[in-house]
């Protein structure tokens, strides 16, 4: 599933007029540079959810083909649901023996897709992490089992681990790729319509396995603003 229905404010001007989705690097817009790396690493069955400009991106995708791959829209243009709501509205159109890869369109990065999906087999949700400077930060035990999530700035810790040692813990950043497993629909069902997968992770990972995937060599970049666009074409130049 990508990611593909967010507001886009932080690529103001250029997403008054169209959504994030369709903003252009290297002559190619974000959504069809995921939509080549999932291709390129043998995904069939694509889901991508639209709300900003919904028709704009519904367009797109009609005139686009990819032989040997279906892309199906989740709409979400009457409510924006954030990334959990989404993700549980989409469930109707994933097949449900599978995992779901999930990744945000407006992000770039060289880790190898089919690894991480084939890394998540008695995991409820396997996290793409790494050393990147935040100040936002997923917390992570010695088995790289998420257990909280912290904010250096200003000291918030969240956590559904009573006492928990922040000091004991490994601390990581999110890249916006994550895998789930499709039992995860079932533990969600009575959340509301409206939620985020970060706080839904960090209410249930004292009960349920989600784990860190910590690439070494990962080189990611997150294409949220307008000066990130020059950057991104050299990133993807080198990648």
């Amino acid at each position: 599933m990508i990611f593909a229905a967010g507001l886009g404010t932080r690529l103001r001007p250029l997403t008054d007029k169209k959504p994030k989705a369709l903003v252009e690097v290297g002559g190619k817009p974000l959504l069809e540079h995921v939509l080549n790396r999932l291709k390129a690493a043998g995904f069939e069955r694509v889901v991508v959810n639209v709300h900003h400009f919904a028709q704009q991106i519904v367009d797109y995708i009609n005139n686009l083909h990819y032989e040997g791959m279906n892309i199906y829209i989740s709409d979400e243009s009457e409510e924006l649901l954030e990334t959990g709501g989404g993700l549980r509205k989409a469930a109707i159109l994933f097949d449900t023996q599978s995992p779901v890869l999930i990744h945000n369109v407006d992000i770039f990065s060289n880790v190898d897709l089919c690894d991480i999906y084939d890394s998540t087999t008695s995991s409820f949700a396997t996290l793409l992490v790494s050393n990147r400077n935040t100040n936002r930060y997923l917390l992570f035990d010695s088995n790289m089992h998420l257990v909280g999530w912290t904010n250096v700035s200003t000291g918030e810790v969240r956590s559904p681990i009573k006492d928990l040692k922040v000091e004991c813990c490994h601390r990581y950043a999110f890249s916006g790729i994550h895998v789930i497993s499709p039992s995860m629909f079932e533990v969600m069902k009575d959340w509301p319509d409206r939620f985020s997968i970060i706080d839904f992770y960090l209410s249930i990972c004292d009960k349920y396995p989600i784990e860190g995937y910590l690439k070494s060599d990962l080189r990611l970049l997150d294409v949220g603003k307008v000066d990130t666009l020059t950057e991104a074409e050299h990133f993807i130049a080198q990648l």
